[in-house]
């Protein structure tokens, strides 16, 4: 069994407190819904990307009302959060002259996000996947990315 076959087993192991599971088209529909729900309540249009635990994009929607480069970045920010394994906001000062990784960015042509956005999923101290969202000012794309964060975890309990 291949690494990736064995996550997908893994991954469709995670169940949501109604018996389905937490990575199927439907939940990750739910959890897009709610972040578009939130963009709403602010009033931003954004791209939603939800990724595997490799960061592969398994859900992307890009609000009609979305600039076109976060298209670009949503992507980027869920790869960062899981290449870095932290949020995305946290990484800017991680990347700063000075700082033990100044230059990554750099080194990464251009892959790294390093501004909040992006968000890992954690279960059980173990990321499955991450969320990144852009489009609007930060604080607002951390918002969005949290409420789908949250509502995948909500499932779980």
């Amino acid at each position: 069994m291949t690494p990736e076959n064995l996550f997908v087993n893994v991954q469709s192991a995670i169940k949501c407190s109604d018996g389905t599971s937490a990575f199927s088209r439907q939940n990750l529909q739910k959890a897009l819904d709610a972040g578009e729900k939130k963009a709403n309540e602010i009033n931003v249009g954004v791209t939603m990307c939800i990724t595997d635990a490799y960061a592969q994009p398994i859900l992307t929607y890009h609000m009609p009302n979305a600039n076109m480069v976060s298209l670009e970045l949503a992507p980027k920010k869920a790869w960062s959060a899981v290449a870095m394994k932290m949020p995305t906001k946290d990484i800017s000062d991680q990347i700063q002259p000075g700082a033990p990784l100044y230059q990554m960015g750099g080194m990464l042509d251009g892959k790294l996000a390093s501004f909040a956005g992006g968000n890992p999923i954690i279960v059980n101290n173990q990321i499955v996947g991450s969320v990144g969202v852009s489009g609007g000012a930060v604080e607002e794309d951390q918002a969005v990315s949290l409420a789908i964060v949250n509502y995948i975890k909500e499932g779980l309990k």
